[in-house]
């Protein structure tokens, strides 16, 4: 068992790679917090599509893709808080719309690229295991600093997420607060890409905080436990993919449903176990009384 544990960290890639699957764990597991219990989901897969074309661009330019993707996501999520404003067109509206602009625009600009599918593969399936030590410095600094300013806007974030009537009554920027977390959004689904992919980011927000809330009630505790399951997920995931020869993405993904799963069962309080025996622990009580 130790030898499972420490053969991977020989590789300096290897160590790399794990400390990006934390931050982006830490970062995204508390962000996706938001995300579920606003009904975000879909918010964040459009944003987690429209940095499509930003991608593309950069790779043409043959700059930072990171920069690219996360303009495209700047402003894609700008747009959607624009939109959103216009009482004729509903939120879910503006966010396809400028989904599916920002995503078939990526596809034109993509087809114009000669061997296009191999250079963004690990765009859109991750690369983890190609992380760079000035990923890592991204990573951190931008994560960190996203994670920073939820925490210090926490009370604001969440009384503009469970009652934004009383928000705007205490003279809240709403409009503004609801700018920023998706601007916070974009910039983690960005410095999350290399670790998962385009395709599989969504997950990194939103099944880390759904299993966390099956588990607590509290807004403080589930932060805190869907952090540390999205970074959970990201190392188990990682040592799994090594020494199965399987897409660390994937895996990484798959690590988090199976904990979803089980938490969906064992939960003290809500799992399928529990309520199972209960069940059947009152139709004992009324045989037992009928008899």
């Amino acid at each position: 068992m130790i030898d499972w544990v420490l053969e991977p960290l020989e590789f300096r890639f290897m160590r790399l790679a794990l400390v990006e699957v934390v931050v982006v764990g830490i970062v995204a597991g508390f962000l996706g917090t938001y995300v579920v219990l606003r009904g975000m989901a879909f918010v964040g897969d459009a944003i987690a599509h429209a940095v499509f074309p930003g991608v593309v661009i950069a790779f043409l330019l043959k700059t930072s893709l990171f920069a690219g993707g996360a303009a495209f996501g700047v402003l894609t999520a700008l747009a959607i808080s624009s939109l959103s404003l216009t009482r004729r067109i509903k939120e879910d509206t503006a966010i396809g719309v400028v989904f599916a602009g920002a995503f078939a625009l990526g596809i034109v600009l993509i087809s114009t690229s000669p061997g296009y599918t191999r250079d963004l593969t690990s765009f859109l399936f991750g690369d983890i295991l190609a992380v760079s030590a000035t990923d890592i410095y991204l990573s951190v600094s931008i994560g960190g600093a996203a994670l920073v300013v939820a925490w210090l806007l926490r009370r604001a974030l969440v009384l503009c997420s469970f009652d934004r009537e009383m928000a705007l009554s205490m003279g809240l920027p709403v409009f503004w607060l609801d700018t920023l977390l998706l601007l916070l959004i974009t910039l983690t689904i960005v410095i999350s890409l290399r670790a998962v992919g385009n395709v599989l980011v969504l997950a990194m927000f939103v099944t880390p905080a759904a299993t966390a809330r099956l588990l607590v009630d509290d807004m403080g505790r589930m932060m805190f436990l869907s952090s540390v399951i999205g970074a959970t997920a990201g190392v188990v995931g990682l040592y799994l993919s090594w020494h199965t020869d399987l897409a660390a993405g994937g895996m990484i993904v798959l690590t988090a449903t199976v904990m979803f799963l089980l938490a969906l069962a064992l939960s003290p309080r809500t799992g399928l176990v529990r309520r199972l025996l209960g069940r059947a622990r009152a139709e004992a009580g009324v045989a037992e009384a009928v008899s």
